[in-house]
């Protein structure tokens, strides 16, 4: 997917992107949060907890570089969890977090996915707001996933 606003594409997986999805992610958890363990294993190998239980991981490419990512976890075979977005500092402002969400809900419509969920937290106001301007809605939020959830938001598509 080319985007030409800000010439940003949006590319998937490989295995030399690997290590992206890691260095990306622990720049907003560390900046407002902190790494939990579940993160340190599934970033460190996304290969085997996310692409190769049948999730996805996207990159969005800024001028040739690399500064966002997404990901479609699978859950089960009706449920997924839109997870692991992060969009470098330096890099906002271009709507990158918007194209990533619209990847992944075009991509779960494609593969006929009735339903995405997504945990985050409500002092990240701009995420959230973004989240139910595509249609997330709040629901209960069970313990335990992430320490630092305190919203679960889905989307019936």
């Amino acid at each position: 997917m080319n985007n030409d606003r800000y010439n940003i594409q949006i590319v998937e997986f490989s295995d030399e992107l690997s290590e992206l999805i890691k260095t990306l992610n622990y720049e907003w958890l560390e900046k407002y949060f902190r790494v939990e363990e579940g993160d340190i294993v599934s970033l460190s190998n996304p290969k085997k907890y996310i692409i190769d239980k049948g999730g996805h991981i996207y990159y969005a490419k800024l001028n040739d570089e690399i500064v966002g990512t997404a990901s479609l976890l699978k859950k089960s075979e009706t449920i997924y969890e839109l997870g692991k977005m992060a969009v470098s500092d330096k890099a906002q402002g271009h709507g990158i977090g918007t194209i990533l969400l619209e990847h992944c809900l075009n991509v779960a419509k494609q593969k006929q996915i009735p339903t995405l969920i997504l945990y985050s937290n409500t002092i990240l106001q701009s995420a959230i707001h973004l989240y139910r301007k595509y249609g997330f809605e709040e629901v209960e939020l069970e313990s335990g996933l992430y320490e630092r959830a305190n919203i679960k938001m889905v989307k019936h598509l």
